[in-house]
């Protein structure tokens, strides 16, 4: 599992397997968001598959798919909210991570100034400066 830290409350991951829950839940993350539609590749654990693990592990499971490189206000705002009401650390995956910090830096739930934001993205690993016309 490779956790990419891009703030203390907030990483981002590829894809993660049900058997890293209990891992998740001793490094003290307190939820989990699937960025990842069901179906998306072979071989990719299902959402239900992901919700029992984590939540067998006292770990809240959320789920925003995003495909495409469609980021929907609609996801955005679910993000956000998501984000915003978790209290404790929180790990977002998807295929890459890409998607996931992504929905972080467009949900903006820090009310950050958009360079901040790219700033933790690209130290994260992760390089949005394509998005910088889209960050208000």
């Amino acid at each position: 599992m490779e956790i990419r830290d891009v703030t203390p409350s907030f990483a981002v991951a590829p894809q993660i397997q049900p058997s890293d829950a209990a891992e998740l839940a001793e490094r003290g993350f307190v939820a989990v968001v699937c960025n990842r539609p069901d179906d998306e590749e072979a071989g990719q654990p299902g959402v239900a598959e992901m919700r029992e693990a984590a939540e067998t592990k006292g770990l809240a499971f959320h789920h925003v798919p995003v495909s495409g490189g469609q980021f929907r206000e609609g996801a955005v705002a679910a993000f956000r909210a998501i984000r915003r009401g978790t209290e404790g650390p929180l790990l977002a995956y998807c295929r890459t991570g890409t998607r996931s910090i992504t929905l972080d830096t467009l949900a903006n739930p820090d009310d950050i100034d958009p360079s901040e934001r790219l700033m933790r993205a690209a130290n994260a690993g992760y390089d949005l400066t394509n998005l910088s016309d889209k960050l208000i």
